[in-house]
C-alpha cells in the first residue's frame, strides 16, 4: 500500500513553506561553502608562510653549522612520513597534522639526504576555522527560522484572503447569491491589485451577474405563469361546457396538464426566490405518510419500521412525498413501496431506475427521459421534470435531505432525511400495511 501523506501537506502554506526552507537550506550550505573555504585558505596560507619563514631560518643556521632555532630538527620524531619522504627526494613542503594531541604546520626541506623540519602551532588557526563554521551554521539557521516567520506569515494572508474567496464561492454554489468576498483592494481604484484581489473582484462580478439573470428569469417565470392562469382558468371552464365526447377529453385533459404545469411553475418561482415560510407543527411521521398516500391515488404500501414525532410543516412535506410516489408510479413499476424508518422516508419503485445524470447531479426542469428508453421497458412516460424539482426545493425549505439513487437488486430509491425527531411513538401506535386508495391526484415529474 502505497504511503499518503497528511492533508495538510498539500496546503499552499505548507508548500510555500517547505520551499522556502529549501532554498534557504542551499543559499546558505553555498554561502558557508563559499566563505569557509575562502577563510581556511587564507589561515593555511598564512600559517605556511611562517612554517617556510621558520624552514629558511633553519637551513641557513644548518648550512653555517650554527645551532637550530627551537621547533627545528633533523628528522624530528613527529614528522609525517610523506613530508619526510618529500624532503629526502630533495623538495620543500608543508603539511598540518596532530602533534602532542594539538595540529602543528610542519614544513620540511633536504639536509645532506636527511630531512630538516620545523613546527609551526596550528592550534589558533583550527579555532579560527571550528569558530566560524559554527558562526556560519547559527547565523544560516537564524536566518533561515527568520525567513521563514515571515514567510509563513505573508504566504497566510495570501492564503486567508485564497480561503475566504472559496469559502464565498461555495456559498454561492449552495444558493446564497448575495455572498461576496469585498476584497478591500477592489473597493479603492488607487490601490494596486494583486492576483488574489483581481480572482476575488471577478468572483464578485459573477455572483451579480449571475444574481441579475437569475432574477430576472425568476421575474420571467412568475409573470408568464401568473398570466397564463387566468386564460387557462377561462379555457377550462370553457372545455366544460363542451358537448360529452373523445374531443372534449381530450381537449380537457391538455387544459388541466395546462393549467398544472402553470401552477408548478409559479411554486418553482417561489422557492427559487427564497420566499417560502414555513409552518411547524409536531407531527406522527407515519400519519403525514399515509396521508400522502391518501391522497396520492395509488396503491402504495406503506411500511413503518419506526415511526416519530417530527416537527415540520405537515403541508410541505406531503408534497414532497405525493410528488415521490406519483413520480414512482408513473415511470417506475409496481409494487412501489413508502418505507418510514425514524426520521427517514424511503420511496421504492421496482422500475429501471433513475437515469444517470438524475442521481449524479439531480433533477433538471424540463427534462425528464422515460426510465424504460434503454431496455424498452418500463411506464415510459415523458413529464417536464418538475415534480422531483419542486421536491427537492420544498426539502430544502423544511431543512431536510432529498437523496436519489437505484437500488442494487432494481428500482429506483428516493429517500428523504428530516431532522433529529423530537420522540418516538409508542409501537401499539403504529399501522402497518397498504392504505386504501382515495379520489385525489398528486403530480409527478
Amino acid at each position: 500500500m502505497p504511503l499518503r501523506l497528511p492533508a495538510w501537506t498539500a496546503t499552499l502554506t505548507w508548500k510555500s513553506a517547505c520551499f522556502i526552507v529549501v532554498m534557504c537550506c542551499t543559499l546558505a550550505a553555498v554561502l558557508g561553502a563559499l566563505v569557509h573555504v575562502a577563510v581556511t585558505r587564507q589561515t593555511v596560507a598564512t600559517a605556511r608562510d611562517k612554517a617556510l619563514g621558520k624552514l629558511h631560518d633553519a637551513s641557513r643556521s644548518y648550512e653555517a653549522g650554527e645551532n637550530l632555532p627551537p621547533d627545528s630538527a633533523i628528522d624530528p620524531a613527529g614528522l609525517p612520513a610523506s613530508l619526510r619522504a618529500l624532503a629526502v627526494s630533495g623538495q620543500r613542503g608543508t603539511i598540518v597534522s596532530d602533534y602532542d594531541g594539538h595540529p602543528v604546520m610542519w614544513a620540511a626541506a633536504p639536509a645532506d639526504g636527511r630531512a630538516l623540519a620545523t613546527a609551526v602551532d596550528y592550534s589558533q588557526s583550527a579555532r579560527t576555522i571550528n569558530g566560524l563554521d559554527q558562526a556560519i551554521i547559527g547565523s544560516s539557521v537564524l536566518a533561515i527560522g527568520g525567513t521563514l516567520l515571515v514567510g509563513a506569515f505573508a504566504v497566510t494572508r495570501v492564503t486567508r484572503r485564497l480561503h475566504q474567496t472559496a469559502t464565498v464561492a461555495r456559498r454561492i454554489t449552495q444558493g446564497d447569491l448575495d455572498a461576496r468576498v469585498g476584497d478591500a483592494r477592489t473597493k479603492d481604484p488607487a490601490r494596486r491589485q494583486d492576483e488574489v484581489a483581481t480572482v476575488a473582484a471577478a468572483l464578485d462580478t459573477m455572483a451579480g451577474s449571475l444574481q441579475s439573470k437569475l432574477l430576472s428569469e425568476q421575474r420571467f417565470t412568475a409573470d408568464v405563469a401568473h398570466e397564463l392562469r387566468t386564460p387557462l382558468t377561462g379555457l377550462q371552464a370553457a372545455s366544460e361546457l363542451l358537448p360529452e365526447g373523445r374531443p372534449t377529453q381530450l381537449v380537457q385533459e391538455r387544459v388541466r396538464t395546462m393549467r398544472q404545469l402553470t401552477e408548478d411553475l409559479l411554486e418553482i418561482s417561489r422557492l427559487d426566490s427564497g420566499s417560502e415560510q414555513v409552518e411547524t407543527d409536531l407531527h406522527r411521521l407515519a400519519a403525514v405518510a399515509e396521508r400522502a398516500v391518501r391522497a396520492s391515488g395509488t396503491a402504495t404500501e406503506v411500511v413503518v419500521v419506526r415511526d416519530v414525532y417530527v416537527e415540520t410543516d405537515r403541508r410541505r412535506l406531503e408534497r414532497v412525498l405525493g410528488n415521490l410516489i406519483a413520480n414512482a408510479h408513473k415511470h417506475g413499476r409496481a409494487p412501489v413501496a413508502l418505507t418510514v424508518d425514524g426520521p427517514v422516508v424511503t420511496v421504492r419503485d421496482h422500475g429501471d431506475g433513475y437515469p444517470e445524470y438524475l442521481v449524479a447531479h439531480g433533477p433538471q426542469r424540463f427534462r425528464s427521459e422515460p426510465r424504460g428508453a434503454v431496455t424498452g421497458t418500463g411506464g415510459g412516460a415523458k413529464g417536464h421534470g418538475l415534480g422531483l424539482t419542486i421536491a427537492v426545493g420544498q426539502a430544502e425549505v423544511l431543512g431536510a435531505r432529498l437523496v436519489f439513487a437505484n437500488a442494487a437488486d432494481g428500482g429506483a430509491l428516493a429517500t428523504l432525511t428530516l431532522d433529529a425527531p423530537t420522540g418516538d411513538v409508542p409501537p401499539e401506535n403504529v399501522p402497518t400495511g397498504d392504505v386504501p386508495s382515495r379520489d385525489a391526484s398528486a403530480d409527478g415529474a
